[in-house]
């Protein structure tokens, strides 16, 4: 069954070789590690050495030196064969803000590391417990003390710290009292966790619904060298929005591989299933929302295909971005509805996977941003209707 006829597309080599790669780790690699809520090593591993996880990062530094829509095609591709790229794509979109805002000796220094697998860039540390989406409002501040900057403060939901050796944070360097602007006085760090975990770096695992490898992470006078400060202090907020409408357009690039996954195994199952003397595809009760969600997922591919050519071709996408994120999210949660409908009892059963997929995607419903707020920043900025909080 053909879902898409992108399947053809330029990055259909690299789709091919991700899928040979996946069929390694079967769905179950994926039940044990759920089921131990342990990290997938292995898998993250094999990526690294195939080169996949350094796509973004250009060839002078050990990388692919190719575009978003590249690694878009990596990643959904993994999710729509039944893997979890969850583990590892922060890796890919930590990339736009070092790329565009890192010196030349920072990208010297990491980037050849990353690209090897010496180094692991998998942690992100924004989101804090009093602040959440509002991100101007954060409160760990650094401090500039003679060649370093010590930091002090909590961020939540970092997931994959305990497996990163890097860490891309976001903190303040000027109280919001007394910046003209509040997107103003935040500065943005390379962190080499190796040096200050489990002495001023506390890492706290979250177990949550699904296993993903999250954290909250406590700052106690950790210092960070000067030279770590990515582009100019006080300019970070900026630097990280690139960052986050990359993040956003491969999270929705997951998410299409998900509602491909959830429709494809709805169909083999349904095709498959017989009830009343006859297969429980021929129904039309079954059939037309599986319909439906093949629809809504194509749809929402193509908006994550336009995100990604708009942030290659160097535009604001802001509004591309979130639109992408929200719509294929959406598509990924009505394919799950649809995939666990149609197998019944069965879609609850742990060895059909819908249900550890089904609790995998519904996280893009809420992270990186909720709905409601891509919906808020669309009436604002795009349709220029009054701010609403």
């Amino acid at each position: 069954m053909v879902l898409s006829p992108y399947d053809n597309d330029e990055f259909a080599e690299i789709r091919e070789g991700v899928r040979r790669l996946c069929v390694e780790f079967p769905g179950t690699y994926w039940r044990t590690l759920d089921e131990n809520r342990t990290y997938p090593t292995e898998f993250v591993r094999a990526l690294t050495d195939a080169g996949y996880l350094s796509i973004l990062i250009p060839e002078e530094y050990g990388g692919s030196g190719l575009g978003l829509s590249a690694a878009a095609a990596v990643l959904e591709t993994i999710q729509a064969q039944g893997c979890n790229a969850a583990a590892c794509h922060a890796q890919m979109y930590t990339m736009g803000t070092i790329l565009r805002h890192g010196s030349e000796e920072q990208k010297q220094a990491y980037l050849p590391k990353i690209a090897s697998g010496e180094l692991r860039l998998q942690a992100f540390g924004v989101t804090e417990p009093t602040s959440g989406t509002d991100t101007t409002a954060l409160r760990t501040f650094a401090k500039r003390v003679n060649g370093d900057y010590v930091i002090n403060g909590q961020k939540i939901w970092t997931s994959r710290a305990e497996h990163s050796d890097l860490m891309l944070l976001l903190a303040r360097t000027t109280p919001r009292d007394k910046v003209a602007k509040k997107t103003d006085g935040l500065s943005t760090f390379i962190v080499d966790m190796r040096d200050v975990v489990g002495k001023s770096l506390t890492i706290r695992p979250i177990r949550t619904m699904m296993n993903h490898a999250t954290t909250e992470i406590f700052f106690d006078n950790m210092h960070v060298p000067a030279a770590n400060l990515l582009g100019e202090e006080g300019k970070g907020f900026r630097y990280i929005l690139s960052g986050m409408n990359a993040e956003r357009v491969l999270i929705a690039s997951e998410c299409v591989g998900d509602a491909k996954w959830f429709t494809r195994t709805a169909v083999q199952y349904a095709n498959e299933r017989q009830v009343f003397g006859r297969m429980i595809g021929a129904n039309q009760g079954i059939q037309f929302p599986i319909a439906k969600a093949y629809a809504q997922m194509r749809a929402a591919e193509l908006m994550v295909k336009e995100a990604a050519r708009l942030y290659e071709d160097g535009k604001d996408i802001g509004a591309e971005a979130n639109m992408a994120k929200m719509l294929a999210a959406d598509a990924a949660w009505e394919a799950a509805n649809v995939c666990l409908q149609t197998h019944g009892g069965f879609g609850f059963a742990e060895e059909y996977d819908v249900e550890r997929k089904l609790r995998e995607t519904r996280l893009y419903q809420v992270a990186p941003i909720s709905t409601n707020l891509i919906l808020s920043f669309l009436a604002e900025h795009v349709l220029g209707l009054p701010r609403s909080y």
